[in-house]
């Protein structure tokens, strides 16, 4: 006769490289002698992976993305799935928590400042921070779990409100318009250019029109 049992909790295993979660369990029957054999194991569980953009800089009073995707092993059950923000200054705290619905910060610094961004289905989290404060300096967390995908390590946003945009900021923003400034006058350059081509073709064929009749008149006084 056999028996199977779960014998203990979920655990997160500290020795694999990916950080995936397992199961402790054992197997147990009685032999014909009437002994016990017992073997135990682990079934491991691949655990939730999230991916964040590490450092981000924002200018003080504008808006700032907080990117936040996640990778689950098991199918995602937007009814299951659970988005956990929390924030780490000098003493931490939830700004924002999604559970089938965004629930925002009803009062503090974030009020009315942090809006939903994401999309579950295309395992996307993300939120926007509207015109940052310099007291919003600080690392952000995300954690996201699909059950059974609620282990994992969590993202981390290290956010640095500034006065100004940095040179390398300043830099990709005069190659952005410099690049639309450009587009814009080719395509006027080119559009331009094919209405000069196409009324020098509309002049050459009235010109051949008028040709034609002059070569076929025939001299009156001619035998």
């Amino acid at each position: 006769l056999k028996f199977n049992g779960l014998v203990s909790n979920p655990f997160e295993s500290k020795y694999h490289p990916k950080q995936n979660a397992g199961y402790f369990y054992c197997t147990y029957f009685f032999l014909g002698s009437g002994d016990l054999f017992l073997q135990c194991g682990v079934l491991q569980v691949s655990g939730m992976r999230v991916y964040t953009s590490g450092d981000v800089e924002a200018v003080n009073g504008t808006d700032v993305r907080l990117k936040c995707t996640f990778d689950s092993s098991a199918k995602i059950n937007p009814e299951l799935v659970i988005v956990s923000w929390t924030f780490k200054p000098l003493s931490g705290g939830r700004i924002f928590h999604y559970q089938q619905k965004p629930y925002l910060p009803p009062d503090g610094i974030f009020k009315k400042r942090v809006h939903w961004a994401g999309d579950i289905m295309g395992s996307d989290a993300s939120i926007i921070l509207r015109e940052v404060k310099f007291i919003y300096n600080g690392t952000y967390t995300c954690q996201v779990t699909n059950p059974p995908d609620v282990h994992g390590p969590v993202g981390e946003i290290r956010l640095r409100v500034v006065k100004t945009a940095s040179f390398n900021e300043l830099l990709y923003l005069v190659l952005a318009i410099g690049g639309g400034i450009a587009a814009v006058v080719f395509c006027l350059i080119v559009i331009v250019s094919c209405r000069r081509c196409k009324r020098k073709h509309r002049q050459r064929q009235l010109e051949g029109d008028e040709e034609v009749p002059r070569k076929e008149r025939k001299d009156p006084t001619a035998w």
